[in-house]
């Protein structure tokens, strides 16, 4: 039995080797690889896409911001360089004109440049940069941008100035250059605080001017700081904001000048205590004080006044053609001022209003004031039939109620 089926499996070979030997099945034509190695993708054209070996090389993705050929762009917006399945090998951002660079860093990882340094406003830039796949590929590109143009350049202005001592009464005014319609976004780049811990609101005048002032007084002997961040700010219609900048203002003691324009008198409080107390002669009745809150503008030791410029007319008898006087500090802009009375009027001093709206005091009152109160003290002025100056003659904020000047 053994023996029977060792000789089986022998017939069994022999059968096959005469089929190979005779062009049977055995005898087809062998494949095309045979006898020649394996080629894998590692030894042959990088791949990106799924074949029979590996590795399998993933696609470089590339992206660049600001964009090629891109117009207008913000220069506060980053300037920003990413790459996906490979890395970044160099960047040159440089201006296309006078070719000064553009400070950048390239993340540990060589996959993202970022810009450290700042872009300029009405600029052409150039971009030049070399990144490399994951296989050793190197691509070189090069872009270009331009930023906004000086047509859509924001300035803007602040008074006071920083550093100026500054009354209680004295709010803040900043002047743009181009109108503002994005409010909202230019209130949040200004950041107001005191050391007092006052909270204020802004209120718009017009799209170009906006004032700051806290609910009361500025505290006195406090200081209030303006933290500006407005480069890269969209005022609204395409004005970007050029600057940031930080300003301090000190506030000085609480001075108030109380003038009553019924009993002829004026009463100076420093820090809420009595200081000083005047006889005065105000506006008569064609031509009252204006009436409220008044913060001081600016000084004058001698002024010339014109009575054409407040619409006076040669026959009329109020006319008082041209006079000059001392120690004028000016409480608005349309005329109206602190000042030494003049010769023909000290006769009335604390009996009768004569003048056409200013404060008058004799010599030695109208000196104290000059020489002892500032921009941004306050004058109040009661019992005057006048109503208040308009705010915006002069810095009448204050004879606006809380709840109107803060609403928006």
């Amino acid at each position: 039995m053994r023996k029977s089926r060792k000789g089986w499996k022998i017939g069994l070979i022999s059968l096959v080797c005469l089929g190979v030997v005779g062009g049977g099945v055995g005898a087809a034509t062998a494949p095309t690889w045979a006898g020649a190695p394996i080629e894998s993708e590692a030894q042959s054209p990088a791949r990106t896409t799924q074949g029979l070996a590996a590795p399998v090389v993933q696609a470089m993705e590339l992206g660049v911001t600001p964009t090629d050929g891109a117009a207008q762009v913000n220069p506060a917006a980053p300037a920003v360089i990413k790459v996906d399945h490979g890395s970044i090998k160099s960047v040159a951002l440089s201006d296309s004109v006078s070719k000064a660079a553009v400070d950048g860093v390239i993340s540990a990882d060589r996959s993202t440049w970022t810009a450290a340094g700042a872009l300029t406003f009405a600029t052409s830039y150039n971009y030049d940069f070399t990144v490399v796949d994951g296989v050793g590929r190197i691509t070189h590109k090069t872009q270009t941008f331009t930023t906004v143009p000086a047509s859509h350049e924001a300035d803007a202005s602040v008074y006071p100035r920083s550093g100026q001592k500054v009354g209680v009464g004295q709010p803040l005014q900043i002047t743009f250059s181009e109108p503002v319609t994005n409010k909202e976004a230019v209130e949040k780049a200004l950041k107001i605080t005191t050391t007092a811990g006052q909270v204020g609101a802004f209120h718009w005048y017009s799209d170009t001017m906006v004032r700051y002032r806290p609910e009361t007084f500025w505290a006195a002997n406090s200081t209030i700081t303006m933290d500006m961040q407005l480069f890269g700010v969209d005022l609204g219609k395409g004005q970007i904001g050029n600057f940031n900048k930080t300003i301090t203002i000190p506030i000085g003691d609480k001075k108030v000048m109380v003038a009553d324009s019924a009993n002829f008198v004026a009463d100076v409080y420093i820090n809420d205590q009595p200081a000083q107390h005047f006889l005065a002669t105000m506006g008569d009745e064609r031509f009252p004080s204006a009436s409220g809150f008044m913060p001081l503008m600016d000084k004058q030791r001698y002024a010339h006044f014109v009575a054409a410029s407040i619409g006076l007319k040669p026959g009329d008898p109020a006319n008082y053609g041209e006079l000059d006087v001392n120690y004028a500090t000016r409480l608005t802009n349309s005329g109206e001022f602190i000042h030494q009375a003049t010769d023909s009027a000290v006769p009335y001093i604390g009996k009768l209003n004569l003048s056409h709206g200013c404060i008058g005091l004799n010599e030695a009152g109208a000196s104290w004031v000059f020489n002892n109160m500032g921009i941004g003290d306050l004058v109040q002025v009661i019992n005057s039939v006048s109503e208040p100056a308009a705010p915006t003659d002069g810095f009448g904020d204050w004879n606006i109620p809380w709840a109107q000047y803060a609403s928006r």
